[in-house]
This record gives C-alpha cells, structure tokens and sequence, in this order.
C-alpha cells in the first residue's frame, strides 16, 4: 500500500456536542469510531488511532480490533497533538490523516486516496467533494512527516496545506466534507440518510 499509515484522529473533546461523545454516535448499529476503524482496516493499510486520555470509552469502542491506539496527553491543544502523536507513532512514511468525526467516508474512499498515493508519492493527497471542493482526509508524503511533526494548536495541518498543491480525489456526493459536529449536525445527517 506504498508505505502509507492511516491515522484516525480521536482525540477531540466533542466540545459541541453538549454532553454527548460523537464518536460514540451509533451509525447503523456501530459506534462510529469503531466504524471507521473498521473503514481503515478494510483497506490493508496499518491504522493508528489518536486517544485522549480522559474518554476511556473510545478505547473501549476499539475492542478486538488491530487498530494501534496513541495516547496524545496534550489532546486539550487541538488537532495538531494528534497528528504529532500520529508521526511519532507511524516511524515515517506516508500518512493520511483521517478524522473520526465523518461518518460517510468508508473504505472504497481510504483505498481511493491509497491509490492517489501509489501513482504520486511525492504529492499531497486530498479528498475533495465531487464537484472539487477541497475536504478530507488527507494523505501526506512521507517528505513532509518533519513538517508535520512541528504541527502546534487547533489548526491542524491547514497551514502546511496552503504551501501545497494537493492532487484531488473527487468523493461522491459531499461526503469529502460531511463532518458532524453538534447535535443538530447530527440530526440532519440522520434525517438525510436514514443511518
């Protein structure tokens, strides 16, 4: 899979959700963050999952599965704890970093970007919604694991991104840009799917 690690980052607070953990939100049954482990470990590739260490029900949502989970101590700092705690754990290479928070992006979408990565392992990798809106996840070269590693706040790698000319991959739909963040986001999310 052209040495590309998967990192499924978790370790947010779920601020917005006044009281309720999105990502233990059921999809279809499944706590989503068990579903989109699910998701990576569909494609064959290694798969990292960024915990904070104050939600042990997101580990316990991991249960049984091959996932490596990272501890981020500092996951109070935002995203870019995250993606640090991901590029030490991943040891180089390609990494796509994957928010949890995105119930529509599955498999076939992680293998899509994989492929991205294969024909040009120098580029910047993106999801984009199908009318080429840029979105997530985001597959970065192993060339920028330095980079990415001196990442601080909430930002996450925006600013690292606007350097790039990232190769887009159109997703279906806007599942490139579906995140759900409060519950209102959530509500409509399951009027529009039925999930």
């Amino acid at each position: 899979m052209g040495g590309a690690v998967i990192l499924l980052c978790a370790a947010g607070a779920s601020g917005r959700m006044r009281g309720a953990d999105k990502l233990l939100e059921p999809v279809a049954g499944v706590a989503l963050l068990r579903r989109q482990a699910l998701a990576g470990l569909a494609t064959g590739t290694r798969v990292l999952v960024t915990l904070p260490p104050d939600r042990p029900r997101r580990a316990a949502a991991l249960d049984g599965l091959a996932v490596e989970p990272v501890p981020v101590p500092d996951a109070a700092e935002g995203l870019a704890a995250s993606i640090r705690a991901g590029v030490a754990a991943a040891r180089g290479g390609a990494l796509l970093v994957m928010l949890a928070d995105m119930p529509d992006i599955g498999a076939e979408d992680l293998a899509l970007l994989i492929a991205g990565h294969a024909a040009a392992p120098d580029a910047v990798i993106r999801a984009a919604a199908e009318d080429g809106r840029p979105g997530h996840p985001v597959l970065f070269p192993a060339r920028m694991a330095a980079a990415l590693a001196g990442l601080r706040g909430d930002r996450g790698a925006r600013d690292l991104l606007r350097a790039e000319m990232p190769v887009l991959v159109p997703l279906p739909g806007c599942r490139a840009l579906t995140d759900l963040d409060t519950p209102e986001d959530w509500a409509a999310w399951r009027a529009r799917t039925g999930l």
